[in-house]
C-alpha cells in the first residue's frame, strides 16, 4: 500500500473519529452543561498528550519557542470547540458539519491580511459561492433560521484563526508541545466559567465524556501521521467524507435527517471548498494545509 493511500485511509479514518467527539458532545449536552463536556474534552485530551510526550522523550518537549502563540491557539480551539458544542445542542450533526466546511474557505480569506498571501479571482469566487451555499442551509429571516447556526459558523471561523496560528508555530514547536498546550490551555480556559455552571457526572454520563476525549486525541494523531505521509493538498479533500459519517450518526443516534435545503447548502459548500484545495494543489500555495475542522 503507498504512503498516499494510507494517508487517505488515516484521514478518512479521522473523520469518522472527529464523528464520534461530535456525536458524544451532542448526546452528553442532553444531561449536562455544555461547558462541562467542553471542559472533560480538554482535561482527558490534556491526559493523553501528558503521557504521548514522557512517553516521547520527557519534560523537554515542554520548552516552546512561542508561548504567547501557543496560549493564542489553546484559546481560539478553546473557543471554536464551546462554539461547535453549543450549536450541536441545538441543531443537527450535519447542519454543523456542512457550516463547519466553511473553515478552508476562512482560511484562504483571512490568510490575505494576517499573511500577507495572495489569493486569486478565483478562489475569492469560490470563497463567495461557499458562503451562499452556508446562506442556503441557514436562511436567515425564515421559520427555520436558528440563532447556533451562527454560533456553528463562529466556530469555524475560531477554527480558521487556531489553524493559522497553527502554522506560525509549526516552523519550530514539535507537534507534542503543541498538543500539550491546546490541552493545557483548553483546560484551564473552560475550567473558569466551570464555576457557576458546573454539574458532577453520574453513571452513564461518563461514557461519552470519556469518549469525547479519547476520539479527540485519537483523530488528531491520525490527522499527523497522514500529513507526514502525504502533501496535505493531496489528502485535505477528504476532510469532506466527514459529511457522511454526520448524517449516519444523526439519523441513527438522534433520529434526525437533513432536509433538501441543508443537502444542497452542504454540496455548494463543500464544492466551493474542493475547489479551493484545487486551485490551491496547482498553485502551489499552502494556505489550506491544516484546513482540517478540529475540535
Amino acid at each position: 500500500m503507498s504512503d498516499r493511500l494510507k494517508a487517505i485511509l488515516l484521514v478518512m479514518g479521522a473523520m469518522a473519529t472527529f464523528t464520534v467527539l461530535d456525536t458524544s458532545a451532542k448526546y452528553a449536552a442532553q444531561s449536562l452543561p455544555v461547558l462541562v463536556g467542553v471542559f472533560f474534552r480538554y482535561v482527558i485530551g490534556l491526559l493523553l498528550a501528558s503521557v504521548i510526550i514522557w512517553r516521547a522523550g520527557g519534560f523537554s518537549l515542554l520548552v516552546t519557542r512561542h508561548p504567547y502563540l501557543q496560549i493564542l491557539r489553546g484559546l481560539l480551539l478553546l473557543g471554536s470547540t464551546a462554539c461547535n458544542f453549543t450549536a450541536m445542542s441545538h441543531l443537527q450533526l450535519a447542519q454543523t458539519a456542512a457550516i463547519n466546511f466553511t473553515l478552508p474557505l476562512w482560511v484562504c480569506a483571512i490568510s490575505v491580511p494576517l499573511l500577507g498571501e495572495h489569493v486569486g479571482l478565483r478562489r475569492w469566487m469560490a470563497v463567495l459561492v461557499g458562503f451562499v451555499g452556508v446562506m442556503v442551509i441557514m436562511r436567515p429571516g425564515s421559520m427555520d433560521f436558528h440563532w447556533a447556526m451562527v454560533i456553528s459558523l463562529m466556530s469555524a471561523l475560531f477554527g480558521a484563526l487556531y489553524n493559522i496560528a497553527t502554522r506560525k508555530v509549526g516552523g519550530s514547536d514539535g507537534t507534542q508541545t503543541s498538543l500539550f498546550y491546546v490541552g493545557l490551555v483548553g483546560s484551564l480556559g473552560a475550567s473558569l466559567p466551570l464555576v457557576h455552571a458546573w454539574q458532577t457526572p453520574e453513571g452513564w454520563q461518563w461514557l461519552p465524556l470519556v469518549l469525547m476525549g479519547l476520539a479527540g486525541t485519537a483523530g488528531h494523531s491520525m490527522l499527523i501521521k497522514a500529513h507526514r505521509l502525504a502533501p496535505a493538498s493531496a489528502i485535505a479533500p477528504f476532510i469532506y467524507t466527514q459529511i457522511v459519517w454526520m448524517t449516519i450518526a444523526g439519523a441513527f443516534v438522534f433520529g434526525q435527517f437533513p432536509d433538501r435545503w441543508t443537502l444542497l447548502g452542504a454540496v455548494i459548500v463543500v464544492g466551493s471548498g474542493a475547489y479551493v484545495f484545487a486551485r490551491e494543489r496547482k498553485k502551489g500555495v499552502t494556505t489550506a494545509q491544516d484546513a482540517t475542522p478540529e475540535d
